[in-house]
């Protein structure tokens, strides 16, 4: 691990660049406005500890009343338990006998649970409980539409569900029905025809597995760009929303819901980036690239500069384009950069550098949290 590029209570000129900041005011507040939507709601949150990879935040989000995490990969989970996280579900498949190895030990200091798609991977984690006298709780992924994992809708959960259920090392705990395409989906219409699409396959697999006598502790899902429509499904009671914390560029480009002129959520993370040459006179080039930005759903934004336009990254350099004369930076200046995807720019950096009055003359570093589950992959 990197030393951390702040100290405690410098200004914000003097973070060493590039480094990933969060405002810190914007952050609370996002983490304040999703507490108090699932409880108009009436669902559960489980927040997605992919976004942020730190117990330090996971402990912010349950103390404002998430009742665990969900994670995407082992490593992240045995990070949270050991950060003091308790509940934990890997939102994913899990297979191959060191990572259910390590799954199943999990399982003995903390109640973990984990998707399942197929009967061998049932039966593999059964197994791998068994060894560690362990106890799983297994959720049954369905494709709901996005494609991806998922048995399909419909009576196929039945049968996994009885397999899971006739293990003394695993227990059925419902479905896991995330629809994760329809996130990015810009507008409201397109957004919500996806998740009552959804909705139509959740029910199905629902009636199917009620035929079969199993009844549904959580039916899990839901994402930031969705969440809203999931928890007054009625269907829903668990939702997964993990960007919500943070934001991002592209976040930024869909249409917000109902009434609302913007996102319920503000830009919180942010990667500030210094000037280092302007040789050419017609562009300025700054020191964050591939390796401090990823770039998988665009390019970043420049926050407050509309004139300026982020392209052509290589990996230690990035370009800004001017608009006009006027729009020249100089040697040595800053820019605050608004990530295309804040999962994986989270993962390039060792560091959180929290900001206080980030948006004021007065913005202090007030906290350094390292990301203690970057590179967590398996």
């Amino acid at each position: 691990m990197s030393l951390p590029p702040a100290q405690i209570g410098a200004p914000l000129s003097e973070i060493d660049t590039p480094a990933l900041i969060i405002d810190l005011d914007a952050f609370e507040r996002n983490l304040d406005t999703m507490a108090a939507a699932v409880g108009k709601l009436g669902v559960r949150l489980r927040p997605h500890a992919k976004t942020h990879k730190s117990p330090i935040i996971a402990a912010k989000q349950i103390a404002r009343g998430a009742v665990g995490m969900c994670c995407q990969k082992v490593g992240e989970a045995e990070v949270l338990v050991a950060g003091g996280v308790s509940d934990v579900l890997v939102s994913n498949e899990v297979l191959g006998l060191r990572k259910l190895e390590r799954l199943a030990a999990l399982a003995r200091h903390a109640r973990i649970s984990v998707c399942a798609d197929d009967s061998i991977a049932v039966e593999q984690l059964a197994r791998a409980a068994e060894r560690a006298g362990s106890h799983i709780e297994v959720l049954v992924e369905v494709d709901v539409g996005a494609g991806r994992c998922g048995v399909r809708p419909g009576p196929a959960a039945a049968g996994l569900a009885r397999q899971v259920a006739d293990s003394r090392f695993l227990s059925f705990g419902g479905l896991q029905a995330y629809h994760g395409s329809a996130q990015h989906l810009r507008t409201t219409e397109e957004r919500r025809a996806a998740i009552a699409s959804a909705a139509n396959a959740t029910k199905a697999t629902l009636r199917a597995l009620e035929d079969a006598g199993f009844q549904c502790r959580t039916i899990g899902g839901a994402g930031t760009g969705t969440f809203e429509l999931e928890g007054a499904s009625g269907i829903w009671n668990e939702l997964q929303a993990g960007s919500y914390i943070f934001m991002d560029a592209d976040y930024a480009k869909n249409v917000a819901d109902g009434a609302r002129n913007a996102s319920p959520f503000e830009h919180a993370l942010f990667v500030i980036a210094t000037v280092m040459s302007t040789a050419s006179g017609e562009r300025a080039v700054i020191d964050a690239g591939h390796k401090a930005l990823s770039n998988d759903s665009g390019f970043p934004a420049v926050l407050g500069r509309p004139d300026l336009r982020y392209h052509r990254p290589s990996d230690e350099h990035g370009v800004l384009e001017f608009d006009g004369a006027s729009s020249r930076l100089a040697l040595g200046d800053k820019v605050t950069l608004i990530p295309g995807h804040c999962d994986p720019t989270v993962n390039l950096y060792d560091w959180y550098v929290g900001v206080r009055g980030f948006n004021t003359p007065d913005a202090r570093v007030e906290a350094l949290w390292p990301i203690a589950a970057r590179g967590a992959v398996t």
